[in-house]
C-alpha cells in the first residue's frame, strides 16, 4: 500500500484533494492531505514542510504530490521523509535557493503569451462543475506573502524519481510555459492530461488513475 502525500497550492486547503483521496483509497492506498499554515505570516516553506512531515508521521512507501505552489514544499518534504517518488501537478518548479516571489521573473512567466483573468473561476476552475468550484472558493484561504521572498532551503533537487503532470487547458500555467520550465529545470518532458489548473476537482478519477499508475510503475524499477 502506497501513502500519497498530497500538498495543496497557494491559499488552499487539504480539502482540495478529497475526491482524489476517495479514488486512491478505493484502489487500496492511504492518503494524507494536510492544511498548510498558509495564512500564518510567521510560517514559511520550512514550516510548510514540517506540517506535512508531522501529518505523515511514521507512514512509509510515500509518494509526494505537489500542486502549484506546493511544488516548492514537495522537494523539502523529500529531505525529511523516505519518499519513493515525487509528482508535481500543474506546478511551480523551484530552482535551488530560489524564493517563490522570484519565480515569476526567473522563469520569464511574462514572456509566455497568456490571457488575463480577473475572475478566479475563469482562471482556476473553468472546467470544474459550478457547485464544486463555488465550494472551493468558499473554502479558500488568504495566502500570506510575508515569507515568500525567502529563498527555499533546497540546495539541490532531491534524489527522488520525479514526474511532472500538466493540463492542456491550464490558464494559470499555460502548457507551453510549463513544458519549457520542466525541461529547463528538471530536464523532463511533462506528462499531460486534458484539464485546467485544478485537476483534483475537474478530473479526480483521471488524476487518481495517473497517480496510481505512477506508483505501480515505480515499484517495478
Amino acid at each position: 500500500m502506497t501513502t500519497f502525500v498530497l500538498i495543496h497550492g497557494a491559499g488552499d486547503v487539504g480539502w482540495y484533494w478529497h475526491l482524489v483521496e476517495a479514488e486512491l483509497r478505493a484502489r487500496g492506498h492511504d492518503t494524507v492531505a494536510p492544511d498548510l499554515p498558509c495564512e500564518d505570516d510567521s510560517a514559511g516553506l520550512p514550516e510548510y514542510a514540517d506540517t506535512v512531515a508531522a501529518a505523515v508521521g511514521d507512514r512509509r512507501d510515500l509518494v509526494v504530490v505537489g500542486q502549484s505552489l506546493g511544488g516548492f514544499t514537495a522537494p523539502l518534504v523529500c529531505t525529511r521523509l523516505p519518499v519513493r517518488q515525487l509528482v508535481l501537478v500543474a506546478p511551480m518548479i523551484p530552482a535551488p535557493a530560489e524564493a517563490p516571489a522570484e519565480y515569476w521573473t526567473a522563469t520569464e512567466y511574462a514572456r509566455q503569451a497568456h490571457e488575463q483573468y480577473d475572475d478566479p473561476i475563469d482562471l482556476f476552475y473553468h472546467d470544474v462543475p459550478a457547485q464544486l468550484a463555488a465550494e472551493a472558493l468558499r473554502r479558500g484561504r488568504t495566502q500570506s506573502e510575508a515569507r515568500l521572498g525567502e529563498p527555499t532551503p533546497m540546495t539541490v533537487w532531491p534524489d527522488v524519481p520525479t514526474r511532472v503532470l500538466i493540463g492542456h487547458r491550464d490558464r494559470m500555467f499555460p502548457p507551453a510555459y510549463l513544458r519549457r520550465v520542466a525541461q529547463d529545470r528538471l530536464g523532463r518532458t511533462p506528462d499531460e492530461i486534458d484539464t485546467a489548473h485544478t485537476p483534483a476537482l475537474s478530473r479526480p478519477t483521471e488524476l487518481a488513475t495517473r497517480l496510481d499508475e505512477y506508483a505501480r510503475h515505480a515499484h517495478t524499477h
